[in-house]
């Protein structure tokens, strides 16, 4: 079939070369003035993986948006709405969304998913593609399982069915309030592990990834998701890659910032923790290490103090 990738990253380029490894018709579609995406185009590689000759590139969306019946989308979640804004004003009948990104939009606490039905339309297909795996793996070959769900058991059937690989092999995820939630939240608490990792607290990470998940469900059910997808691929499953991996941007970031080194790359937990702040205000459900993570970066509280206070609470049942 045709697919279309709506962004030139580390991710989108992946996905891309993916799709076609795996014996579909690709379009990648990036930005005009992106420096990744002119090198992609004069060269074919990136510092993760080379394209392949027959792989098509294009800076229109329009063109990409003709081309592809799936269309995935793989760019920062803040973007997410405007960017909808733009796809809309294309011929999109009968085409399937697939939003393969982890994050809450910042200033109004609103899922991917949500955002693409008030953009696009309420009868679009819209599904998601989440859960753990980093490009530097899967170009190697090292295989992992991820999560597609929607609305439509239908739409999800399909997505497995032609996406799925010996590289990647998937799982049905109908609950979109628990799965997006639980992947968009799994960034938050990787910026905590990162941190424990730079203050050589690494120990109480076991602590953390308990503890957080817990958190997340407590959430995930107050919103009408169901409790249990946080103990699944898209957040408990993600930690590995997101918690303990030297390739995960939210680690990194997290690390980096307590020493004061400026990461220059994306990390989406920094902004699905303002989205993360509101709902837990909104729903009333108590995120210790989410909100330690925003006391830390946006009202400028010790890093050392606030972790420490966080797993020095006091005593109490584990669950």
């Amino acid at each position: 079939m045709n697919i279309s990738v709506l962004g030139s990253g580390r991710w989108g380029t992946f996905l891309a070369w993916y799709s076609r490894i795996i014996g579909h018709n690709v379009m990648l579609c990036g930005r005009k003035e992106s420096k990744s995406f002119n090198i992609l185009c004069h060269q074919r590689h990136n510092e993760y993986l080379d394209l392949q000759e027959d792989l098509i590139l294009s800076s229109s969306l329009e063109e990409a948006i003709a081309f592809g019946e799936f269309i995935i989308i793989a760019i920062s979640a803040q973007e997410l709405r405007a960017f909808a804004k733009q796809i809309c004003k294309f011929p999109i009948t009968s085409k399937v969304f697939i939003l393969c990104m982890k994050g809450i939009e910042a200033n109004s606490g609103k899922r991917l998913s949500q955002i693409i039905y008030e953009e696009i339309g309420a009868s679009t297909n819209v599904a998601i593609w989440v859960g753990p795996g980093h490009v530097q793996d899967y170009v190697k070959g090292i295989p992992n399982c991820m999560v597609v769900g929607s609305n439509s058991i239908d739409v999800t059937k399909a997505i497995v069915n032609e996406l799925s690989s010996e590289i990647i092999r998937f799982y049905y995820g109908q609950d979109l309030i628990g799965n997006e939630l639980g992947a968009a939240s799994k960034n938050v608490i990787g910026i905590g592990a990162g941190m424990l990792d730079g203050l050589n607290y690494s120990s109480l990470k076991g602590a953390l990834m308990t503890r957080g998940t817990l958190e997340i469900s407590r959430l995930i059910k107050a919103m009408g998701g169901n409790e249990v997808t946080a103990y699944g691929l898209s957040h408990l499953g993600d930690y590995e890659a997101t918690l303990f991996s030297q390739h995960s941007h939210n680690r990194r970031f997290g690390e980096e910032y307590v020493k004061g080194v400026k990461f220059e790359k994306l990390a989406e937990g920094v902004s699905t923790v303002k989205a993360l702040k509101m709902l837990s205000d909104k729903h009333d459900v108590d995120l210790p290490i989410c909100n330690a993570v925003y006391s830390i970066l946006y009202e400028n509280k010790d890093p050392k103090q606030e972790l420490i206070n966080l797993f020095l609470r006091p005593v109490k049942f584990e669950f």
